[in-house]
């Protein structure tokens, strides 16, 4: 009988299922406990503690693979050991804030290692940042140094010319700026003293509304609870490799690289994400996992049959997704043409993980949003912050240890007896598994009717001349607000405006047809994937 991930019985069943996830995971290997818990102590629950442990473990296993070839732990340990005095020497110290502009490279990993054993406070920036936006992020939250990819010089020229600089990854040799890798040739390597106080990491909002927001968290020793509840609901292990092409800066993309460094994983990193050469990088390097955002999914699936056919991607065990909502239709294509590998995160930058579905349950339910983990708990409430009863939709509210700490301009979400606002609706079927209907802002009431555009726009997907879709209320003198879709057509794809109004007039109430359908070759997406309808109109 397996209890991964249950949370479920009285105490004996709850110990089992702990020496099971942990057993299964690698955490209970006596030379894995014995380099862990002294980096914990040093160091806390960071990407410098596990890749330290790392280091004392597996000194010559490669610990970063990317475009530029292969760092082993004892090399990345120690290159980041000198990175930090050279950042010291240049003012930077506890508390002090750091932002960092690149995308998923060694440049990356070294400069969150170096800051975390200086116990800096970390703003990790967008990359798709303009000038403007870099310069109001960076001066709302009081940064003065930059970490930055050539790359995004000009970037920072026009928008915090007036900070510190030093560069993660250089694309020629001759270069005005100090690199990383000469402020790690230029002080000593040995091992260097934990911070006074640990640091603290901002993650920015996706702004998919508006100016992306700061959400601050310091990161906390991890409880059991935690752990079990993650690596009960998906196959994560020590050791294996893993390939991680949702961004880094991201929470998502930042997370598997924390999880790579607590579990002593490869991390296989590319610059940029392309789906073909993802198919190519897990047949040459052989990847266990790969963390993904679903419009990464659908963009290597979009290769079709025969260019996916070339590559062996049978290493794959787990195709961790999250940031953006995953169309059941995209989960059954996946899996029909991967396996049955699909382990799907549910949560947000503020309040972490709420819910993780895995294979099974995307199969049976596609569209699900699974089940909590055990250590979190989810209720769905009413306006009145009612629990409501099953199948009806309501806001969903989240509890566990790893949410926030409040945006740093101030304000924090909506807080209701301990748990936290995900800023969604959604409901538990008879199941006991989780969907969400889309956002609480994003309900329009049409006519007196309240619509969530989130349904349209899965059923939608689901045409089979239809890649994505996106639906958004507009004004309307009738009826206070319509739907207005916006649909990507598959190449070779026929149905028009009428035969899709039609189709969803079929499966859907009458009011919840769109009055228009605009068609369009690509919807507009921040780097993390999710569609930004601020520019749909």
């Amino acid at each position: 009988m397996s209890l991964r991930g249950t949370g479920q019985g009285g105490p004996l069943l709850r110990t089992l299922e702990i020496f099971q996830v942990l057993g299964d995971s690698g955490f209970l290997s006596p030379r894995f406990l014995a380099t862990l818990l002294p980096a914990a102590r040093k160091f806390g629950s960071t990407t410098a503690a596990g890749f330290s442990a790392a280091a004392a473990r597996n000194p010559n296993q490669p610990a970063v693979i990317d475009e530029a070839g292969t760092i082993t732990f004892k090399e990345l340990d120690e290159t980041t050991n000198a990175i930090a005095r050279g950042l010291h020497a240049a003012g930077v110290g506890p508390g002090d804030g750091v932002g960092l502009f690149a995308r998923n490279h060694r440049g990356f990993v070294q400069a969150q290692i170096a800051l975390d054993k200086l116990g800096a406070n970390s703003l990790l920036l967008n990359t798709g940042f303009a000038p403007p936006q870099l310069q109001e992020v960076c001066t709302r939250e009081g940064t003065k140094v930059l970490l930055y990819d050539e790359e995004f010089r000009a970037i920072v020229e026009g928008g915090a010319s007036d900070h510190v600089g030093f560069l993660t990854w250089a694309d020629s040799e001759d270069v005005p700026e100090t690199t990383l890798s000469q402020l790690a040739g230029a002080h000593p390597t040995g091992p260097i003293d934990p911070p006074s106080q640990p640091g603290r990491t901002t993650i920015l909002t996706s702004g998919t509304t508006g100016t992306p927001k700061g959400a601050q968290r310091t990161v906390k020793s991890q409880g059991i609870d935690g752990l079990i509840g993650l690596f009960g609901r998906m196959p994560l292990r020590t050791g294996t490799r893993n390939l991680i092409v949702a961004p880094t800066f991201h929470s998502w993309g930042g997370l598997h690289l924390l999880l790579a460094s607590q579990l002593g994983c490869t991390a296989v990193l590319r610059r940029r994400f392309d789906p073909e050469d993802t198919l190519a990088a897990i047949q040459e390097h052989r990847p266990e996992v790969l963390a993904v955002v679903p419009v990464m999914m659908q963009r290597i699936l979009a290769l079709g049959d025969d260019v996916i056919g070339r590559y062996d991607t049978s290493s794959l065990e787990a195709v961790c997704a999250s940031g953006s909502a995953l169309p059941g239709e995209l989960a059954l294509r996946w899996m029909n043409t991967f396996g049955d590998n699909i382990y799907n995160l549910y949560g947000s930058t503020e309040v972490a993980q709420a819910s993780i579905a895995m294979p099974d349950e995307l199969r049976s339910a596609p569209g699900t949003a699974g089940r909590p983990p055990r250590g979190v708990t989810v209720r769905i409430l009413d306006s009145q912050g009612h629990e409501v009863p099953q199948g009806v939709t309501g806001r969903i509210f989240v509890g566990n240890d790893n949410q926030f700490e409040g945006y740093t301009g101030g304000g924090n979400k909506e807080i209701i007896d301990g748990l936290m606002s995900s800023g969604d609706v959604g409901h538990f079927d008879e199941n006991g598994l989780l969907f969400v209907d889309g956002r609480d802002d994003d309900m329009i009431i049409s006519g007196g009717e309240n619509v969530f555009p989130r349904e349209v726009e899965d059923l939608l997907a689901d045409h089979e001349d239809v890649v994505e879709a996106a639906v958004v209320g507009v004004p309307d003198e009738e009826f206070g607000q319509r739907l207005k879709g916006f649909v990507v057509l598959r190449e070779g794809g026929s149905a028009d405006e009428a035969a899709l109004k039609d189709y969803v007039k079929s499966h859907l109430a009458r009011y919840k047809v769109p009055r228009e359908i605009a068609f369009l070759d690509a919807l507009p997406r921040n780097p993390t994937g999710k569609v930004l309808k601020r520019q749909l109109d």
